[in-house]
């Protein structure tokens, strides 16, 4: 989801953000556009990319990013969810916003937000436009919360160059039931003479995104897997080809454009980026912890086979994993368990705090009567992760981490990241 973990008495922005939360996710861009022009249109004040799609959007905007500040550009970044602040969703450069100045934004959008009824990710997406045209940065990157065409930060009218990350099913409750739907919500993003940008997609996404191109006049462009010995990447992982090839295209796009981003920007760009929670090697009390925040089947089936093909990269020896998830009910847990779980391993399955998740008995009705039966002789329950992992503790190589980015928020909290 757009919004992050569940607020709690130590989260410095609680009283701002918590009274809009009884709003919850309510997709459409009336509301927004109405605060943004009582505050003066800030949106309008510098220039954006934007990010769709389901899988990689983080990835691809943190590569973006990063060339773009390697590049002398005065470059924002405006992601979702986050994992331990909200300062986390806004940078102003390379720095996160600090703690006071999004109070502060938060309080000058406060008004209109209550005025026009925002939900907390159209607070903000506010807070955040204030502070991007406030610190006068001159492109921003926009990583889209949920779908696209009603996304708040389709508030934005350039957004000349867009980026596609990989099109899968995901929020099936709010954006449709099947690809093609969604990938109609995620196409939304396109306006008339951009240039978009995206990686190989399943055929049914492929097709939607070439029609919608067609029928507003959009540029779309198809990129090829990255060849990161060309282009290295400080970013984990075999996705990062396609993800990385996508941010290469649209950094060529606004040089075309006229920004001054040279090649040997992005290679120092691309090999500088970082992005938590994916692929993440972390220590809780002394235990080695892999943290992937993997939280549809598309992505676990990518953990998975980037386990097997190079396990050792991971410090991971042969043989049966250990698992430790926390999954959101509103997911599809039996096709993520399925997708993660090899013979022989086991899983422990918690709940992340502040939402409601999968518990094992609500897995083991679901899954008795269905393909992945034989996976839940594999499954053990904690009452929070701390307890599964110093359950699943001892064996050789990490605990990995998955299921939701939440629960890897609650771990990095916990431990003071």
């Amino acid at each position: 989801m757009s919004d992050g973990p569940g607020q709690g008495p130590a989260d410095p922005f609680a009283d701002l953000i918590e009274p809009f939360s009884r709003r919850g996710v309510d997709l459409g861009l009336e509301r927004l556009g109405a605060a943004l022009a009582d505050l003066g249109h800030p949106e309008r004040r510098f220039a954006a990319v934007q990010v769709a799609g389901t899988n990689g959007k983080g990835s691809i905007c943190t590569l973006v990013h990063q060339a773009l500040l390697a590049a002398g550009i005065r470059a924002g970044l405006y992601t979702s969810p986050h994992l331990v602040s909200w300062t986390e969703r806004i940078r102003l450069g390379p720095e996160p916003i600090a703690t006071d100045a999004l109070r502060r934004q938060l309080q000058v959008a406060g008004p209109a937000a209550r005025r026009h009824r925002l939900t907390p990710f159209e607070l903000v997406t506010a807070a955040a436009f204030l502070a991007f045209a406030e610190s006068r940065q001159e492109l921003v990157v926009l990583e889209v919360g949920l779908g696209g065409r009603l996304d708040a930060t389709s508030c934005h009218p350039g957004r000349e160059v867009v980026g596609f990350a990989s099109i899968d099913l995901d929020h099936a409750e709010f954006l449709g039931p099947d690809v093609a739907t969604i990938a109609a919500e995620k196409a939304g993003v396109l306006q008339p003479g951009c240039v978009a940008v995206s990686a190989a997609q399943r055929p049914q996404a492929a097709a939607v995104l070439h029609r919608k191109a067609t029928e507003v006049g959009a540029e779309l462009r198809w990129q090829p897997p990255l060849d990161r010995q060309r282009w290295p990447l400080g970013l984990p992982g075999a996705v990062q080809a396609d993800n990385g090839a996508v941010a290469l295209g649209m950094l060529q796009a606004l040089a075309e454009r006229g920004w001054p981003i040279s090649d040997t920007a992005i290679r120092r760009g691309f090999a500088a980026a970082r992005w938590p929670g994916r692929l993440q090697p972390h220590h809780w009390q002394g235990i080695p912890l892999l943290l992937d925040g993997a939280h549809n089947p598309a992505a676990a089936r990518a953990l998975r086979a980037e386990l097997d093909a190079d396990p050792a990269r991971y410090g991971l020896p042969p043989g049966p994993r250990r698992w430790v998830l926390g999954m959101l009910t509103a997911k599809q847990g039996p096709a993520i368990l399925e997708a993660l779980l090899g013979p022989g391993d086991r899983a422990w399955i918690v709940p992340v705090t502040g939402h409601s998740s999968w518990t094992l008995a609500q897995l083991r009705q679901v899954m008795a009567a269905g393909p992945q039966d034989l996976l839940v002789g594999q499954l053990s329950e904690a009452t929070d992760p701390h307890t599964a992992i110093r359950r699943a503790a001892g064996g050789a190589g990490p605990l990995i981490v998955a299921g939701s980015l939440y629960l890897l928020g609650q771990l990095l909290a916990d431990a003071g990241a």
